[in-house]
Parts: structure tokens; C-alpha cells; sequence
């Protein structure tokens, strides 16, 4: 199972509505198990993992083990069911390591399997599994997208300079890894303040997976979004989503769109966007998956409305200087509701990933 966990990892951030999703199929000769098939949620969202993995097995199927990153879908979509495809193949036994909550499914896969005489093994490493599956469980569960904040922090505890707004603290290895989790999640967020202070560009530059780059959501209640900024000018390469108060300048949304943004209503409040509504909204239009990388004032909104579902903390052993930073939120108590599901190093810093308790 684990095997298939790390399959699913491939094409995580690249199946629209639908998880990535492992599946192996094993045989077992009488003196080792070896894999025969192997499949994973394909780019798109379709073919579904099961189904690639029965392909690619062929007739090495019949009787064989299928291990499964997530239950079987038993409903006719844009394809038929996973749990007709896995009937059919004649294997003997499917493992599955979390629970569909979709309500077209939430457990009708493996009743169905087990009707057709099929042994179903149930919750194999399934925290381990629903870490690569948290977008899609938590749009299913809580209607919005999994928010994960990202923060660079100094060694005094700093995210930035007030002269200069946030600057680069963290190290060579570590920004490739910034960059891999842009490639991995549907969107990126700041704030108005860290798009006119940095002018960043919020996309992925690692070599091969440019074409990745997440859509690129601006908080701007009142449009203060630059028209030559880098962000608007770089529109067409990654979109661009500037979310504003519905009583914004409409020359300023038709100035925008013209630059080829899209600009979206969200409600307000005191003249800040709603993050409740605006997550909302965002699963509604289709993210699973909210990177937060805005300086310190959207982090410690996010933070202190309990919207953040993975924190990743890479701590640096820059010194910014108390009279000069910005501080870093104060994860104080609420830390408790989070479990440590990662500690790394990464060049001289150090990167510690959380995960809230569900």
C-alpha cells in the first residue's frame, strides 16, 4: 500500500476535480509477491487508477490483489465504474486504504465488491494515504479547499522587514521546494500588499514544470493590483485572479479583464475580503487546493479564522532584527490541533509540515 501511496504522488495538483489516486495489482506465486499492473488517476482527472492498473495488468488479473489508494467509484460519471472494471477482471481480493465520502460512493464501492465475492480489506494505511488526498477530502467534507500556509521565518521569528516587506530568507533548496508546492496545488494567494511591495510572480520556474504554474489569486478589495505589474503582465502564461469588493472601481475591473485577469465579487468585511465566503466561492469554481504565501497580515487572517489545514514552517537562520520584522503569526495554543507529519532539512534550513487534526 504504501507503494501505491507514493504512485499516487505523481500526478498530484493534475486531475481537475478528481484525487490522485495509486493502484497496484499483485500476484503471489507461492514464493514472493510481485506487481503486475500499475496505475495512477491520469492527468485530466480520467482514466480513474484501477482501471490503468487492470490495463496494464491485462489477464495477470485474474485472481490477483489490487491495493488502492482510495475506495472505488461504483457510479456512472464520464466513465463507467471502477467496481464493474474490477469485477469483471476476476481479481480476488482489493485493499483499500480510505473511504470514498463522495455520497455517490462512501462505501457502496465495497459493498459491491464484496456482493461480487470479491475480499475487501479495509483502512491500510489510510493517514498515510488521505495526506496526498486531503484537497479532495476536504472540498468533499467541508465544501472549500484545502488551505495550506507557507511561511518563511527568520530565526528571530521574522516573515519580513517593514522597510522592504517580505525578503528572502530561506535558501537555495528550499525555494525548489516552494516551487514544487506551487506545482502541486490549483491555486496561489497574497494579498494586495505583497503584490504591490514585491511584485512577485507566483508561478513555478523549476525546469519541466513551468507548464504547472498554479492559478494566481490576488486579495484586492478596492483593485490596487498595478496594470505593469508582473503579475498582470504575465496574464496570458498563468491566470489571474483578482478578487475585489463588488463595489470596486468598474474602470479598474474593465482595465484588468482588458489585461486579461479575471476579476471576481466576494463579499467583505471593513473593507477586507471575507475568507470564509471567498473559500467558498473558490470551490465552487473548481480549487481543491489553496496555497497561502502572503506576507503577515493574510497569514495570521488565515491562521486566526481557522481556515489552515497544513502549515509548512521552513525556518532560516537569517536574523532580520526586532526593531525591522514583521512577526510571524502566533501559532500559540492552536498548535495543539495540529499533528506534525514532517521535519526536514533542506540546505541550512529547516522545514517542519502540520497537518490538522480532522
Amino acid at each position: 500500500m504504501a507503494a501505491a501511496i507514493r504512485l499516487a504522488h505523481r500526478h498530484i495538483g493534475q486531475t481537475a476535480d478528481n484525487p490522485s489516486v495509486g493502484a497496484l495489482i499483485v500476484r503471489n506465486d507461492g514464493q514472493r509477491s510481485y506487481i503486475v499492473g500499475r496505475g495512477v488517476t491520469a492527468r485530466g482527472g480520467r482514466p480513474h487508477a484501477e482501471v490503468i492498473a487492470l490495463i496494464d495488468a491485462s489477464d495477470l488479473s485474474q485472481d490477483a490483489t489490487v491495493y488502492v489508494t482510495l475506495e472505488p467509484c461504483s457510479h456512472y460519471g464520464q466513465t463507467p465504474p471502477c467496481t464493474d472494471a474490477l469485477i469483471s477482471s476476476g481479481v480476488a481480493r482489493v485493499v483499500v486504504a480510505a473511504c470514498d465520502p463522495d455520497p455517490r460512493v462512501n462505501g457502496k464501492g465495497i459493498t459491491q465488491l464484496r456482493q461480487a465475492g470479491i475480499e475487501v480489506v479495509e483502512h491500510i494505511l489510510t493517514d498515510m494515504a488521505e495526506e496526498s488526498l486531503g484537497p479532495y477530502l476536504c472540498i468533499r467534507k467541508m465544501q472549500r479547499p484545502e488551505v495550506t500556509l507557507k511561511l518563511a521565518i527568520s530565526a528571530d521569528g521574522f516573515i519580513g522587514r517593514i522597510d522592504r516587506g517580505n525578503i528572502l530568507v530561506s535558501g537555495v533548496v528550499s525555494q525548489a521546494q516552494a516551487h514544487i508546492l506551487r506545482a502541486e496545488n490549483d491555486a496561489i494567494l497574497v494579498g494586495i500588499g505583497t503584490a504591490v511591495t514585491d511584485d512577485p510572480m507566483l508561478d513555478c520556474r523549476l525546469p519541466s514544470l513551468e507548464k504547472r504554474s498554479p492559478i494566481r489569486i490576488i486579495l484586492d478589495s478596492w483593485l490596487r493590483l498595478p496594470l505593469n505589474s508582473r503579475i498582470v503582465k504575465t496574464a496570458a502564461q498563468a491566470p489571474v485572479w483578482v478578487i475585489c469588493d463588488a463595489d470596486a472601481s468598474a474602470g479598474n475591473i474593465e482595465a484588468l479583464r482588458a489585461a486579461g485577469c479575471s476579476v471576481f465579487f466576494c463579499r467583505t468585511q471593513a473593507g477586507r475580503i471575507d475568507l470564509q465566503n471567498l473559500l467558498f466561492l473558490l470551490g465552487q469554481a473548481g480549487i481543491n487546493s489553496l496555497l497561502v504565501e502572503g506576507g503577515a497580515q493574510i497569514a495570521c487572517s488565515f491562521w486566526n479564522a481557522n481556515l489552515v489545514d497544513r502549515l509548512i514552517l521552513f525556518q532560516s537562520p537569517v536574523i532580520i532584527g526586532h526593531e525591522a520584522g514583521y512577526e510571524a503569526p502566533d501559532f500559540g495554543h492552536k498548535i495543539q490541533e495540529y499533528q506534525q507529519v514532517r521535519c526536514q532539512q533542506f540546505g541550512e534550513d529547516f522545514c517542519q509540515e502540520w497537518k490538522k487534526v480532522m
